[in-house]
């Protein structure tokens, strides 16, 4: 039963306010900039939900696709799926998170499908419209403009560029103090997609081969789980001079640099008969070809870049025939409540150093974030939304 208004219960604090002013970044037109507005957040949470005070959030490749409506997610959105802050109100039904927590923000699933029943949530029947779809999934939405229009929001049931997340209790993972909140989104989606391809996914064996095409956040990510899966060569490929030399500084044991050398020769050379594991991260279709060019007898090319819809790619199909695999990953196979806890025990024993990837950002400065990341200035803008 829920607790009454002002009761002490310690799952569920209620208020009598339906809705409370947000200050969020919109994005209002494909290719468009985030724009800065006032919204209203409807804050008479469903039973599984659960009101978060963002701190900070993490900006992904997927948000600036998403801009760009490379991927379509309606328009005019609420974007920002790396978000992590504190927990301000519960939902009646919710016992795992309760106000006052400090909690990351990850990938939403349905709960209820097939996949979620055995555990593999990040295949969730309803993934793409759960968090892509600019609402809940039964269509209803708990954003509004100031003229009292509806704005898409819940994306990856979060909507974390804003002062304020309307999450649910199967997306927040709760975070103890011995880690600053502000480092923390990023492992929500793109640490955990690239460190759980590596570990949860390939469970790659300690003195295997291991190609990274793509050194930003997830590439890295993967690069360093390799080094912890003890594989014996770690080679990261890239065309920014500066990102190749971080890999080698955070376990690759070779670096490839797309635009000078023959990508595929230059593997050849140092597996000898090719690689066991390729990570394709760029989403590139050319790459994924490579990718499975790549590979030794029995070796597994792993997509794990999104691309745009539709994109196709050309494989040797004979090349499958040597008994090699390719498979598609989703956020690292990861179940965000168990997975996150495991990386940020490895950050503190210094076996995953992701804040040296991070670049701190006022949240006013959204737009010279995204655009830092996508020259290559930066890998992981992190936004300080709350202090």
């Amino acid at each position: 039963m829920a607790a009454e208004e002002g009761s002490p219960s310690p799952h569920t604090t209620r208020s009598t306010a339906s809705s409370q002013a947000v200050r969020a970044a919109v994005v209002r037109d494909k290719g468009g900039p985030f724009l800065f507005e006032e919204l209203e957040l409807d804050t008479a949470l469903r039973p599984d939900e659960v009101l978060v005070k963002v701190a900070a959030t993490g900006v992904c490749q997927t948000d600036v696709h998403v801009r760009d409506q490379a991927l379509p997610t309606p328009l005019p959105a609420v974007l920002g799926h790396e978000g992590a802050g504190v927990v301000e109100r519960v939902g009646s039904g919710v016992t795992t998170v309760v106000p006052g927590d400090r909690v990351i923000m990850s990938y939403q699933a349905c709960g209820h499908c097939g996949p979620c029943l055995r555990g593999q949530y990040t295949y969730c029947e309803a993934a793409f419209p759960i968090n892509f779809g600019g609402s809940r999934l039964d269509g209803t939405n708990a954003l509004r403009d100031a003229d009292g229009t509806p704005v898409h929001g819940h994306f990856f049931g979060q909507s974390s560029f804003a002062t304020h997340a309307l999450a649910t209790e199967r997306n927040v993972v709760k975070v103890d103090d011995s880690v600053p909140l502000e480092l923390l989104g990023p492992l929500g989606c793109g640490m955990q997609t690239g460190a759980g391809a590596v570990l949860n996914s390939l469970q790659v064996p300690a003195g295997s081969s291991v190609v990274v095409i793509g050194a930003g956040a997830v590439g890295l990510a993967a690069v360093m789980a390799a080094r912890v899966a003890g594989a014996a060569s770690v080679i990261a490929v890239d065309v920014i001079p500066e990102r190749l030399a971080l890999a080698a500084e955070l376990g690759a044991t070779h670096t490839v640099n797309g635009k000078e050398e023959d990508t595929a020769a230059r593997i050849a050379e140092i597996t000898g008969t090719g690689a066991d594991y390729v990570l394709e991260i760029t989403g590139r279709p050319e790459m994924l070809t490579l990718a499975v060019d790549a590979l030794a007898p029995l070796g597994t090319a792993a997509l794990i870049g999104g691309a745009p819809a539709g994109t196709r790619a050309q494989v040797d199909m004979n090349a499958l025939l040597g008994g090699r695999t390719i498979r598609g990953i989703a956020q690292g196979d990861s179940i965000p409540q168990l997975f996150i806890p495991q990386l940020i025990d490895l950050y503190k024993a210094g076996e995953f150093p992701f804040d040296r990837l991070v670049a701190f950002y006022d949240f006013d400065d959204i737009n010279q974030a995204v655009a830092d990341t996508r020259s290559g200035k930066v890998i992981k803008p992190v936004l300080r939304i709350h202090s």
